[in-house]
C-alpha cells in the first residue's frame, strides 16, 4: 500500500498520471459500492465465540485505543487543532477502511486542506509498528521456550479448539445454497445495502451499522465465517478498494504532505504512546506480561495480515525445535488477531465514523 500510495502520488504531482484518469476509472465508482460490502465482510471475519474466548485480549486493545483516541483528541487539537486530532485519530487506530472514512468525511466536510494528514499516517504507521511488536514478542516467545508447562497447556487448546470446531452449528440457509459463490455475495450486497439505507434513516454512519450486520448475521449464522473469501471475492474487492485509496490522492499537493508532516509526527508519537499506555494498564489488570499485552494492542497500527506474518517470523526465528515453534505460535497467534480484529476491523471503523460526524 505504502508503494501505490507514494507511487500515484509522485505519478499526480508530477502530470505523467492525469488526475482525471483516476477519476474516470470504473474501479473508483466499484470500491465505493464495495466498502459497506467489505465491512460486512469484515464482521464475519472472527467467531463471535472466539471472541468470547479472548475476551482479556478484546478489552486489552479497546483500553489501548481509548487511551490512544483520547491523547490524540486532547493533546493534537491543543497544539493545532480538533480537525486536524480527527484527521488523525481514526487512521492511528486501523487501517484501510479507518482511513477512507477519514479521508471522505473530510472532504464531504470541506476539509481537503488536511486530507494529507490522514493519507501520511495511514502510509507510514507500520513502519513504527511492526518492529515495536517484533521487539517485544521476541523477548516473550523466549520466555514460552523457557516455560517446560506451556506444552501440556497447548495441547489441552488444541483439543478443545477440535471439539469446538466440531459442534459448530449448522448456517440458516441449506449447505446447498450456500456453496453457491453468488448467493453469498447477494447476502453480502444484501448486509451493505440495509446498512446503507439505515445510515439514511438515523443518521448513524452506514460503516457501523454494516459492521453490526455482518457480526450479529455471523453470529445467527446467516453468514459463513469469512464470507468474501469463500466467495471468492476478496482479490478483486482490495482491488477495487486500492483505487478508492489512489482517488483520495486526487488534490493532495507536495506542500500539503511537507505541512502535514510536525501534526503527524505529534499524532504517531501521542497515539503509540497512548497504545502502550493502554496495553500497560489492561496486563496490570488482567495480569498479563507487557511482551504479549503491548504488541497484542499495536495490531492498530498494522492489522491483518501483519499480526499474522509477525507472528510467524517469531515462531521460526525464536523457536529452535518444531516443539518450540508451534507453542510460540499457539500461544500468541489467536490474541494477536483478535487484537488485530478489535482495533482494525471494528475499533477504527467506530472511531473514525463517530468522529467524522462530530466534524
Amino acid at each position: 500500500m505504502l508503494v501505490v500510495v507514494a507511487t500515484v502520488f509522485i505519478l499526480l504531482q508530477t502530470g505523467i498520471l492525469p488526475e482525471s484518469y483516476i477519476a474516470a476509472s470504473t474501479f473508483v465508482a466499484v470500491g465505493g459500492v464495495l466498502v459497506p460490502v467489505l465491512i460486512v465482510h469484515l464482521g464475519t471475519m472472527i467467531p463471535f465465540k472466539t471472541m468470547m474466548q479472548q475476551y482479556q485480549a478484546v478489552i486489552i486493545t479497546l483500553i489501548g485505543l481509548a487511551f490512544s483516541v483520547t491523547a490524540v483528541i486532547v493533546l493534537v487539537t491543543l497544539l493545532f487543532n480538533y480537525e486536524t486530532a480527527v484527521a488523525g485519530a481514526g487512521p492511528i487506530t486501523g487501517g484501510i477502511i479507518a482511513y477512507i472514512i477519514t479521508a471522505e468525511g473530510l472532504r464531504e466536510a470541506g476539509l481537503t486542506a488536511i486530507v494529507a494528514v490522514p493519507v501520511t499516517v495511514f502510509t507510514i504507521q507500520n513502519f513504527f509498528g511492526m518492529p515495536l511488536t517484533s521487539i517485544f514478542l521476541s523477548r516473550y516467545a523466549k520466555k514460552i521456550c523457557a516455560d517446560e508447562t506451556a506444552a501440556a497447556l497447548a495441547d489441552t487448546t488444541n483439543n478443545k479448539e477440535v471439539k469446538s470446531e466440531s459442534s459448530q452449528k449448522p448456517l440458516l440457509l441449506p449447505k446447498a445454497f450456500m456453496q453457491s459463490h453468488f448467493i453469498l455475495l447477494f447476502l453480502l450486497f444484501a448486509g451493505g445495502a440495509i446498512a446503507v439505507f439505515l445510515d439514511g434513516l438515523t443518521g448513524v454512519n452506514a460503516s457501523l451499522w454494516a459492521l453490526a450486520i455482518g457480526v450479529t448475521g455471523a453470529a445467527l449464522r446467516i453468514y459463513p465465517e469469512r464470507s468474501m473469501d469463500k466467495a471468492n471475492s476478496s482479490g478483486i474487492t482490495m482491488i477495487a478498494l486500492i483505487f478508492v485509496v489512489m482517488n483520495s490522492l486526487i488534490g493532495v499537493t507536495w506542500d500539503q504532505i511537507v505541512a502535514s508532516l510536525l501534526p503527524v509526527m505529534v499524532i504517531m508519537v501521542v497515539g503509540i504512546a497512548g497504545l502502550m499506555i493502554g496495553a500497560i494498564i489492561g496486563a496490570k489488570v488482567f495480569k498479563w506480561d507487557l511482551n504479549k499485552s503491548i504488541p497484542v494492542v499495536l495490531t492498530a497500527l498494522y492489522g491483518f495480515p501483519g499480526d499474522y506474518l509477525i507472528v510467524e517470523e517469531i515462531s521460526r526465528s525464536v523457536g529452535q525445535t518444531e516443539a518450540e515453534q508451534k507453542r510460540i505460535k499457539d500461544e500468541l497467534l489467536a490474541p494477536m488477531l483478535i487484537g488485530g480484529f478489535t482495533s482494525v476491523t471494528v475499533g477504527s471503523v467506530a472511531i473514525a465514523s463517530i468522529l467524522i460526524s462530530t466534524l
